[in-house]
């Protein structure tokens, strides 16, 4: 499965036309919340009335944790956007993504998601090492199902950077997003999404992000 956060760049053509071709599914995705009936319809169109290569469709991607939206404007997204995908006959799961602790704190959340869909990145917590980034995970995720109820829990997003300034115990390097990744893949049978394909070097660092933001990709820097 492959992961998208949006509509733009001409991406559901490109990727997820590439995607299919490959037998795998499509998460789609609608980043700008108050564009979802636009971004919603493009999904639809991409269909064309063939819904079997979509996986789940998310709205809007970690706004509450980045203060861009409130609780219940994303929800009003994600009610919007359900109503609209069943009306063209899809019947599969949607979802809104956040941060693991930002979807505790505001379980509306995952009442509004079909299944609660959350980001964890052990390499935020400075005491975790890479090689115990998937212990780490599944604690999150399990959290995340116990504020919600019990939901299923799927991590959305979770990985290790490549290169950066530590955080603490949480160093960055290509042997231990090497480790990282292999301790994810022994945590979790499923429900689980590594982030991300390729370096993002388009992406601006914060305080927050330890000189690492264009670094997650797990194949590296993409030639194209």
């Amino acid at each position: 499965m492959v992961r998208m956060y949006g509509v733009d760049c001409n991406q559901l053509n490109t990727v997820g036309s590439a995607a299919i071709a490959k037998g795998m599914k499509i998460f789609a995705g609608v980043y700008d919340i108050t564009q979802v009936n636009s971004a919603i319809a493009q999904i639809i169109a991409f269909a064309n009335g063939n819904w079997q290569h979509f996986d789940t469709v998310s709205v809007g991607n970690e706004l509450i944790n980045s203060g861009q939206a409130s609780v219940s404007s994303v929800v009003a997204a994600v009610n919007t956007a359900r109503s609209l995908l069943r009306a063209a006959g899809y019947n599969g799961p949607v979802v809104t993504v956040d941060t693991w602790n930002a979807m505790i704190a505001n379980p509306a959340l995952c009442q509004a998601s079909d299944y609660a869909a959350a980001n964890a990145h052990a390499f935020f917590t400075s005491s975790v090492t890479a090689s115990n980034a998937g212990p780490y995970v599944v604690g999150c995720a399990q959290a995340v199902s116990q504020a919600c109820g019990g939901m299923n829990t799927r991590i959305t997003e979770s990985g290790w950077p490549s290169s950066g300034n530590a955080n603490g115990a949480a160093v960055p390097g290509q042997a231990n997003q090497a480790a990282a990744i292999s301790s994810l893949k022994s945590s979790f049978s499923s429900n689980l999404i590594l982030f991300t394909a390729y370096n993002d070097l388009w992406k601006q660092d914060n305080a927050g992000t330890f000189g690492a933001e264009k670094f997650w990709g797990v194949y590296g820097t993409s030639s194209q």
